[in-house]
């Protein structure tokens, strides 16, 4: 790891949305990733890209594309991909189908907004960074605290969280 970056791919997703208190909805506006960089208070060297604000049960294969294509043609041999939670898997299979051999790529979301308190942004973003180091070349999630293989995790949508399956 040492000498090595990280690259930040932020898609939207919940981990990405403001409360509209005219609307009363939740909606896009500018990456909170500055801001969370700042509070994890990363050293490691960084560079960020915004390629869209997208909830992702609106995302299509052609925004899993154009992921896939930043990841392919980035040299940062670390990824992390701020990504939404209900469609996390299937990007990250997507990923792994045209995967450079030796790159390592987390995908991290959230449950709750950055900006609303008690969020798990700030969390999962901190564990994604931390595992880095540890982790093998492939394509990993990071959620609630754990690390898994992209293949081998579920979202369990009535307790609200990622696991083995």
């Amino acid at each position: 790891m040492i000498g090595s970056s990280i690259k930040i791919l932020s898609c939207g997703g919940t981990f990405e949305k403001i409360y509209d208190p005219v609307s009363g909805e939740l909606s896009f506006n500018n990456s909170s990733i500055g801001r969370i960089l700042e509070i994890c208070r990363v050293t490691i060297p960084t560079k960020f890209e915004q390629i869209m604000l997208v909830d992702s049960l609106d995302m299509t294969d052609k925004h899993r594309k154009l992921i896939v294509s930043k990841v392919h043609s980035d040299l940062a041999p670390f990824t992390i991909i701020i990504h939404g939670t209900d469609t996390m898997i299937e990007t990250a299979r997507a990923v792994a189908k045209h995967l450079p051999e030796k790159k390592t790529v987390v995908f991290t979301g959230a449950m709750i907004p950055f900006t609303i308190e008690n969020s798990d942004a700030v969390f999962n973003f901190g564990v994604s960074v931390g595992a880095l180091p540890f982790l093998k070349n492939g394509v990993w999630i990071s959620m609630n605290g754990k690390i898994f293989e992209f293949d081998k995790v579920r979202k369990n949508k009535k307790l609200g969280l990622f696991e083995d399956g």
